[in-house]
């Protein structure tokens, strides 16, 4: 449930939040707004690139009826990185990149766990959407077991270009796929890797599909036929982490 005191209002309070290097993970602005502090607040929306919302005047008294404005934000928990920063990072230690990128993950208890097992399983960074992902609350940081606290979490404006360039960095794409022909564990999952987990209900897109170097499938044997993402996210994980071990062993 969005609390409150989860969140900051007022045209003033957001516009000094922004200028003093906070990062909002979520803006709602009412439609219809104007008047001089607003031009101020859009200009430094656009500066700083944060992604906003305009919404009806209800959707923010849903949160609060307090002197907001019309300006409802969120500051992020975390601070979000930059994968083209952290991947040459990863080559100059000796590494091969093991990233996790979250198409359409929105629970977030799904994220936070996704988290757990990508810090558990060797992965170094996870890409996600900014629009369509799962908000970064402080569930979030507890089904992490805190590893959002130090994990890498990268906040991308296109995921889709993010992955090309990954692919053109060197990394090969596999995208977890339900109706792959190819399952996980008879796959080539060494090397420098993208694992792209999509949502439950839409699955992945077919931009990012259209990028696979491989689509690969978890056998399923029981009533019900489909894992959880984060269950899924961690057995694949685990699967890449099993083969990279076999890979140095020999």
């Amino acid at each position: 449930m969005i609390k409150e005191s989860d969140c900051i209002f007022g045209l003033r309070p957001v516009i000094e939040a922004i200028r003093t290097g906070k990062q909002i993970d979520r803006l709602l602005i009412r439609q219809g707004l104007q008047g001089v502090l607003y031009h101020e607040l859009m200009t430094e929306v656009r500066k700083h690139n944060i992604v906003y919302q305009i919404v009806p005047l209800e959707r923010i008294e849903i949160v609060t009826r307090k002197n907001h404005q019309g300006v409802l934000a969120w500051l992020s928990v975390i601070e979000y990185q930059k994968i083209s920063n952290l991947l040459p990072l990863i080559f100059e230690r000796g590494e091969d990149p093991l990233v996790v990128a979250l198409d359409g993950v929105s629970d977030v208890r799904n994220f936070g766990a996704i988290v757990r097992s990508s810090d558990c399983l060797g992965a170094h960074a996870i890409i996600i959407p900014e629009k369509g992902s799962a908000r970064i609350t402080a569930d979030a940081v507890k089904t992490s077991a805190g590893a959002l606290h130090s994990f890498p979490v990268c906040r991308e404006k296109s995921i889709v270009r993010s992955i090309e360039f990954l692919k053109d960095s060197g990394l090969r794409i596999i995208c977890a796929a339900e109706k792959s022909g190819v399952i996980a564990s008879e796959a080539v999952m060494t090397g420098p890797v993208v694992l792209v987990m999509g949502s439950e209900d839409k699955g992945i897109s077919r931009e990012l599909l259209s990028l696979a170097d491989q689509q690969v499938r978890i056998p399923i044997s029981g009533r019900i036929s489909s894992l959880n993402v984060s269950v899924a996210a961690g057995v694949l994980l685990y699967e890449i982490t099993r083969q990279r071990s076999a890979s140095v062993r020999k």
